[in-house]
């Protein structure tokens, strides 16, 4: 006899095996690599089938979870198939530590988990995802926007001291820079030969750096408060780089608080630095604006 506890894990890991059956199989309609959709089909199936093991457990059938079959399309649609089957296996370790529970009550349940691991090493070995592969270029486009435009900002911030002056300057002096990291990046591509496109590394880099560039720039657009729209901006380097880097821990199984803390530092110091030579300048040259 299964008791009551038992029951509501086998529930639960019914109705979370018939969902992610149904993310599988939306995934695979939606990516256009044969390879990928033959193996996602594949793990649909598996899917499936442990969810038809835990039924003749439980007697019982349960409806999948749609909205969450909706929100890992959605993400895979915006940040890509990659991001999205990882962001999930991330939720499967712990439907893995309750099968290992359940194979004390019943024994199939361990086999069930080790399948879930296979998943998991398959996953990783099927995606070849273009925006992966230039995710280096990215990460030079949106780091150096980060770093270069927030100083940047910050000093003319108190130098100028106008939000629209300051957005101005700025968007001259980020869409410059842009397309000199473009440049840069085309050029040192090509010279190294690597496997990937020159062309679409150059614009991986500078659409990363135009993308910070807006974001960046935005609160001088919209607040008439010098101070307050560098407030904001400082706000949006953070969110910036929070996002970016849970995005790149997730999708390449990097260190995210490293790589958040170096950033974060590295970005809010410069434009620290930069602020306090915005205000030496001002008393420098006695400028009033």
């Amino acid at each position: 006899m299964i008791s009551p506890e038992i029951t509501a894990k086998l529930l639960s890991s019914q109705r979370n095996e018939i969902t992610e059956h149904f993310i599988y199989k939306k995934l695979a309609r939606s990516t256009k690599d044969q390879h990928n959709r033959e193996i996602l089909l594949h793990i649909s199936k598996d899917e499936l089938r442990h969810y038809d093991f835990w039924k003749q457990a439980t007697g019982k059938d349960v409806k999948p979870n749609m909205s969450k079959v909706w929100f890992y399309y959605l993400v895979s649609r915006i940040f890509g198939l990659t991001f999205s089957i990882k962001l999930m296996e991330r939720g499967e370790d712990i439907a893995r530590t309750v099968y290992r529970e359940l194979s004390d009550s019943i024994p199939e349940a361990l086999e069930i988990a080790e399948e879930e691991d296979r998943h998991e090493a398959e996953l990783i070995d099927m995606i070849e995802e273009e925006r992966l592969e230039y995710v280096g270029a990215m990460i030079l486009g949106l780091n150096d926007a980060l770093v270069e435009l927030s100083g940047s900002l910050a000093g003319f911030t108190l130098a100028l001291q106008d939000p629209k002056l300051v957005a101005m300057v700025g968007l001259i002096t980020g869409i410059a820079a842009s397309l000199s990291m473009g440049s840069t990046s085309y050029l040192a591509s090509k010279a190294e030969k690597t496997s990937g496109s020159p062309v679409k590394s150059g614009l991986y880099t500078g659409i990363a750096y135009i993308f910070t560039v807006a974001v960046l720039i935005l609160p001088y657009l919209l607040l008439s408060n010098v101070l307050i729209a560098l407030a904001v901006m400082i706000c949006n380097v953070i969110i910036v780089i929070l996002v970016f880097n849970f995005y790149i821990s997730v999708a390449q199984n990097l260190s995210f608080t490293k790589r958040f803390s170096e950033m974060a530092i590295l970005s809010i110091g410069i434009a620290a630095v930069s602020f306090g030579i915005g205000f030496l300048m001002r008393q420098v040259f006695g400028i009033d604006i």
